[in-house]
């Protein structure tokens, strides 16, 4: 599991400072696609049965982003950095998922509900449990079954590649998936179902969208509507920048609403008295 921390006001305040700090980032290095593949490989190797990995803010670790996958993530650990000095009381694990949602929104895409209250980790998972681009459906299957996501998770997440492209140094791959790589839209599952006359990049695992019945309709779907794939992509991402994560219940919102509670109250006996001294006081004065 995912360790929690105590969220206060103070926690929140800072969290909405980094939120800012990256907004201000993303506009001035252009970095909004190696952000959101930051928080995503940070989030997806949890595994549902040992209940191990997750968002956790292990990635910062030299054993974890030296990892095949994690090639060319130390430049966005670097970048969120900037925003830690800036924000010291929020965790890592915090600002790296809060970091691939301000990524996505900044670039046009949807907003995404942001749970605060991750705490960072120590401990790095084995090496191989990030997808690998070079293998098909069977694997895409089994590494985010693992995760606990569904066929659909999968197909939204797929999504994502709307943003950025591959570097030959970091993958073995180059190119973008689609004409515009810093705007969050549809247009890669427009351009999958293009083929390779597109002249765009289809990996391995694109590829493999298409040829699962389960995937290949959610990849019809979201190229002929937009909004279907950007209300399911921000669940989907949600749901990824949580494994493993129990929220704080509602502690906060729960002592924020007593709060409220107990002023309403006071202000409801604090009106009653002045009303009753006010009549009393009318008692004793006689009419003109």
């Amino acid at each position: 599991m995912v360790g929690r921390i105590a969220v206060n006001a103070e926690y929140l305040r800072e969290t909405e400072k980094a939120r800012r700090n990256l907004r201000q980032l993303i506009r001035r290095k252009n970095c909004a696609p190696i952000l959101l593949r930051l928080a995503w490989h940070d989030a997806g190797t949890y595994d549902a049965k040992t209940k191990t990995g997750g968002p956790n803010g292990s990635i910062r670790l030299e054993k974890e982003y030296t990892h095949c996958a994690n090639n060319g993530l130390k430049i966005a650990i670097d970048l969120c950095e900037t925003v830690k000095v800036k924000c010291p009381k929020i965790t890592y694990a915090d600002l790296y998922q809060l970091a691939g949602v301000v990524a996505v929104e900044q670039s046009g895409g949807p907003t995404i509900d942001f749970v605060h209250g991750r705490a960072d980790s120590t401990e790095s998972p084995e090496e191989g449990r990030l997808p690998d681009a070079k293998q098909g459906v069977t694997h895409l299957k089994d590494v985010f079954y693992r995760m606990g996501l569904s066929d659909k998770d999968i197909v939204a997440l797929s999504g994502g590649h709307t943003l950025g492209r591959a570097h030959q140094e970091r993958s073995g791959f180059e190119g973008s998936w689609t004409e515009e790589p810093m705007f969050f839209d549809n247009s890669y599952f427009v351009e999958l179902l293009k083929g390779e006359s597109a002249g765009l990049l289809k990996l391995p695992t694109d590829k493999a969208l298409l040829e699962d019945p389960e995937f290949r309709r959610y990849v019809d779907l979201y190229a002929k509507d937009e909004d279907a794939f950007l209300k399911d992509y921000a669940l989907s991402h949600k749901k990824l920048s949580e494994l493993g994560f129990s929220p704080p219940s509602s502690g906060y919102k729960v002592l924020a609403q007593g709060a409220v509670g107990i002023a309403v109250a006071a202000a409801l006996v604090i009106f009653c008295y002045l009303y009753e001294v006010n009549r009393r006081v009318k008692l004793l004065i006689p009419p003109l």
